[in-house]
């Protein structure tokens, strides 16, 4: 670590991130010796541009960016990111120290009344700021109208409470990070809406060179989430994917076998290509070359024609 006497964790201030970034330092301050640990509150792109539809912001990292470039400047010694946020190719200097015990990789559903999906009355308004899940609710819900939707959980909650939505798709993980699971409900099959890569997983990055740092958050790392996500980023960044392409998969691990399913979706929801695999006794190697297997199926089964043509489409659309 640093010359620093506490080890300092940088974090946005939403109150998702907030959670996440105190349920690391209580981890890191549970173990004997372990440095005093330390929140620093920096704000990124993707809460400057809290009103802007990811798709329409372009590059990447909106969420993460700048706690990178705190903590190659040696402002922090950690950061807390959720990992679906984070780009498969990190900056020359990071590392991906731990990845924490995977919660429900679902998406909710939180409707008012506590509707069902397929209960919503005909029209529904669908709000998420997701392009995956508009892509795969609009071929489960054809007549439902997807509508923007920013902010961080309690706000979304908040709208669609006043009725500017009829429902809203939100993680499972952050609504029960938050104490927030009475809103939910119905919690998604991932066969029917497949989740982001990574989601429900918490990461903890350093600085590759410091050695201390990486020892005390080395604890925290869990195998078979590392091994999951390890995977689901390996096809993601195969795909070339990110917050621009309606791609869903979900990896599990489980009696020794790593299994893979994903997905890529029209974003009118005509057409969808899926593509599985699985290894046994998976090392993290054989991980990522199981996401890689998965990535070239689904390229086979014309995975490519289909995200070009998405992009195309989001690069004629109105802001």
């Amino acid at each position: 670590m640093s010359t620093a006497v506490a080890l300092r964790i940088g974090t946005r201030a939403s109150a998702l991130a907030l959670w996440q970034a105190r349920h690391v330092a209580q981890l890191i301050d549970a173990q004997p010796g372990a440095p005093r640990a330390e929140l620093r509150h920096i704000r990124t792109a993707g809460d400057v541009q809290s009103e802007v539809p990811l798709w329409q912001a372009g590059g990447s990292a909106f969420f993460t960016r700048e706690i990178d470039r705190a903590l190659l400047d040696g402002a922090v010694d950690a950061g807390v990111h959720s990992l679906k946020d984070m780009p498969t190719q990190l900056p020359a200097g990071v590392a991906l120290a731990a990845v924490l015990p995977r919660a429900d990789a679902r998406d909710a559903l939180v409707s008012r009344g506590g509707a069902r999906l397929a209960a919503l009355p005909p029209g529904a308004r669908i709000g998420t700021s997701s392009l995956r899940r508009r892509a795969f609710l609009a071929r489960l819900r054809p007549d439902a109208q997807l509508l923007e939707l920013r902010g961080n959980v309690p706000t979304r909650i908040e709208r669609l409470q006043r009725g500017d939505y009829d429902a809203v798709v939100l993680a499972a993980a952050g609504l029960a990070r938050l104490g927030l699971e009475r809103h939910v409900s119905e919690y998604l099959d991932p066969q029917d809406l497949p989740p982001a890569v990574s989601q429900g997983a918490i990461a903890v990055c350093a600085r590759s060179g410091d050695a201390t740092t990486l020892r005390w958050l080395a604890a925290l790392d869990d195998a078979p989430t590392r091994l999951a996500v390890s995977a689901e980023r390996a096809l993601l960044a195969h795909l070339q994917g990110g917050c621009q392409v309606p791609l869903g998969g979900l990896a599990t691990f489980t009696d020794g076998v790593l299994a893979l399913q994903a997905s890529v979706c029209a974003l009118d929801g005509s057409q969808r290509l899926s593509a599985c695999a699985a290894v046994a006794a998976a090392t993290a190697a054989e991980a990522v070359a199981l996401g890689r297997r998965v990535a070239e199926e689904l390229l086979a089964h014309g995975a490519a024609t289909l995200i070009a043509g998405q992009r195309a489409v989001l690069a004629v659309e109105e802001p």
